[in-house]
């Protein structure tokens, strides 16, 4: 699931399984194969290539995995890679709003199986339009707090066009437009600051918060989506408060 709300770090606490991590790399290997065929395989003259291998390196894909996927995607392999980019929208419990990002080789495959989770995990495939109007597209960089103020943080990126920082927890979030996600990488870099993640992304423009029997039909909504081979990513409206994430963790 993508998106910092406080659950998410539920989320990742109880979702760090050999199958997740196996469905992680085929999606960062995808979008290797995307980027390989739309700029070619030089990594040097492909910043959407050079940012795709770099995120699958920090997630530990092997060499030989990516390399393979450049040529793949490039057409080098004699292979024909051809992925569409399709966007569901839905409604969940409680009023939360879910974005269903697919990229897929077959848009029926695709959109039986997105409907047919939605449908069966308590949630409801909305008109287009109806529930993308909540977010907007931005950049969002996440990075541990260690010690450091939104203060250290804003003065690192703020020329590089950051719009703010958020308080998520145990990190922080820094938000900006998504073509400025390079500069605040850069900055950061320059400043000594490490990161953890940093995506485009469609970041809701409020949050909804759910209570602890909301939160579970969520979750499972949520889990449910993100086990299609062609969901690349959920985002979300949902919020959760620590006492409900409390019940979570109990669970």
């Amino acid at each position: 699931m993508s998106g910092h709300s406080k659950w998410a770090t539920t989320k990742h606490k109880k979702a760090i399984i050999d199958g997740r991590r196996a469905k992680s790399f085929a999606k960062l290997i995808k979008n290797i194969e995307v980027a390989a065929r739309m700029g070619g395989p030089d990594l040097a003259g492909n910043p959407g290539l050079e940012l795709a291998v770099t995120k699958a390196k920090k997630t530990s894909v092997p060499n030989d995995n990516i390399d393979r996927a450049i040529k793949r995607g490039a057409g080098l392999t004699g292979e024909v890679v051809d992925y569409t980019e399709i966007m569901y929208e839905a409604r969940g419990p409680q009023g939360s709003a879910l974005l269903i990002e697919c990229l897929t080789d077959n848009k029926n495959r695709a959109a039986s199986e997105v409907r047919l989770a939605i449908s069966r995990n308590g949630g409801t495939i909305a008109d287009p339009g109806s529930v993308s109007y909540l977010f907007a597209r931005k950049g969002v960089v996440v990075l541990p707090k260690n010690g450091l103020s939104e203060d250290d943080i804003l003065m690192a990126v703020l020329e590089a066009g950051a719009e703010e920082v958020k308080d998520s927890g145990e990190n922080w979030e820094i938000h900006s437009e998504p073509s400025d996600l390079q500069a605040i990488r850069d900055a950061l870099k320059e400043a000594g600051i490490d990161y953890e993640t940093d995506e485009a992304e469609f970041v809701p423009s409020m949050q909804v918060d759910l209570d602890v029997d909301g939160a579970r039909k969520f979750m499972k909504l949520v889990d449910a989506l993100e086990d299609l081979d062609d969901v690349q990513n959920v985002y979300s409206n949902a919020d959760l408060s620590e006492e409900v994430q409390a019940a979570l963790d109990a669970d």
